[in-house]
């Protein structure tokens, strides 16, 4: 049962955010927090994929990866991307834009840590996106580091990071029946400014 929205305040996407994402925890069956993020390389070329919000708030949207991936590089080539959240069973979906900064040091060791120790152990051998000449190459890499850090206490690698997207645009869309949607959106030039929002034509 999706909730009313119209006690939000029209001026506040974070707060509409939290609500959306509440109902979506409840209704999605797998990965509520999954989002695509689309990043560009340096000569222009548009690249797409999965990836998991880890961390949300006012200051924006939070995920992790590999900055010596292709995404990573694209990203430090470009700090500036999109997120899609797209929630089959609500019928919602949410277009974020905006400048991407890296997390501290800090953040990055508390996240990663905190992660299931197969988990730390996979992202630390792998050279994501790189080219893999046989699976077993990497089987024995994570079977090496599981011999190497046998009590856990493994360290992050310098090139695991996170990334957070302040958002400068958020558009809310919501399906109506004979596609009569609702489509609103926010923005605003910098951080520190109030959001305008209007309607759009669905």
């Amino acid at each position: 049962m999706q909730n009313d929205t119209s006690a939000i305040p029209q001026s506040d996407p974070f707060m509409l955010f939290e609500v959306w994402f509440a109902e979506a925890k409840e209704s999605e069956p797998n990965d509520s927090n999954a989002m695509a993020l689309a990043t560009a390389s340096p000569d222009g070329f548009p690249s797409v994929r999965m990836v998991l919000l880890k961390d949300h708030g006012s200051d924006g949207f939070v995920f992790y990866t590999n900055a010596e991936s292709r995404k990573g590089e694209q990203i430090r080539a470009n700090m500036r991307a999109a997120l899609l959240f797209h929630w089959k069973s609500l019928r919602r979906q949410i277009r974020i834009e905006g400048p991407l900064e890296e997390v501290s040091a800090e953040m990055a060791d508390a996240y990663f840590h905190s992660r299931a120790r197969v988990s730390q152990i996979g992202s630390a051998a792998s050279d994501q996106s790189r080219p893999l000449p046989d699976r077993q190459v990497y089987l024995d890499r994570v079977a090496a580091l599981e011999e190497h850090y046998p009590e856990g206490n493994l360290p992050r690698p310098q090139h695991w990071t996170g990334f957070r997207l302040s958002p400068r645009r958020m558009e809310f869309w919501q399906d109506r029946e004979f596609r009569l949607h609702d489509r609103r959106l926010f923005s605003r030039d910098s951080a520190e400014e109030a959001w305008s929002n209007t309607l759009l034509y669905p």
